[in-house]
């Protein structure tokens, strides 16, 4: 079975403009992410796609593999998606971008139990730990069933603790966080673009509750691995002081 991973770069970021190609110890952003992707064990390609002559031409610059797509892309996964003609794999990792310190282990073990599950997606959780997190919209939750297969994905704090206060709600209950990294079968990813938008999807601005809503199932995978979210030159510098993540 062929793995592929693809990530989806472009420069039109509204927070932090050209985060893509920002630079974090001497390299760009995105080619960090490129550079761990490709310390996978289980990944039999790996590539930039980008709507971007900019990040292409640095891409190949470091030797990178890129795909060209359309500016009229609305997420990863649809950039993805159109790729589809061009890519003989069975699986695709979707890897965001800004995520310079992503796992390779983590991604091997989403390819993993997608082999073990043939769920139609799978994506990576983390557990929650701090107040703060629970009610940051920024930060997206999640609820699963026993086995893993997710529930649903909001911004709000779910679940809804009705027996606690909410100051307690760290404390002694489960809450997962979602890291934006998917996995998919080619066959779910090629039947994206015939998926109509969904209300939820459109209500919290989250891609996968369009894959829920049409009834496809979403194995997680939990890690320790907690992402640095690079949104604002806060994030940025914040990244550029934790290099020694990649070592």
């Amino acid at each position: 079975m062929s793995v592929s991973v693809l990530i989806p770069a472009r420069l039109g970021s509204t927070r932090l403009p050209r985060k893509a190609l920002l630079d974090i110890g001497g390299k760009p952003m995105v080619q960090h992410v490129w550079e761990q992707a490709s310390r996978m064990k289980c990944a039999d390609h790996v590539a930039i796609a980008t709507d971007s002559e900019e990040i292409k031409a640095a891409a190949e610059g470091w030797g990178a593999t890129v795909y060209m797509t359309s500016e009229d892309c609305q997420s990863g996964t649809e950039r993805l998606a159109t790729l589809l003609p061009q890519i003989d794999s069975q699986f695709f990792l979707n890897v965001q971008g800004d995520e310079p310190f992503i796992q390779p282990d983590l991604l091997d073990s989403l390819v993993q139990v997608w082999q073990e599950t043939g769920c139609d997606l799978v994506t990576a959780l983390y557990r929650i730990r701090t107040q703060r997190e629970i009610f940051d919209p920024n930060l997206v939750k999640c609820v699963r069933r026993a086995d893993g297969q997710a529930l649903y994905f909001s911004r709000s704090p779910v679940p809804h603790v009705r027996s606690t206060p909410q100051e307690d709600w760290a404390d002694g209950h489960v809450f997962w966080a979602h890291i934006g990294v998917y996995g998919y079968s080619r066959q779910t990813l090629s039947r994206y673009l015939d998926l109509t938008p969904t209300p939820l999807e459109q209500s919290e601005k989250l891609e996968q509750l369009r894959f829920l809503e049409h009834g496809l199932s979403i194995q997680t995978v939990e890690t320790a691995y907690q992402p640095l979210g690079i949104d604002t030159p806060e994030d940025l510098e914040l990244a550029r002081s934790q290099l020694h993540r990649l070592e």
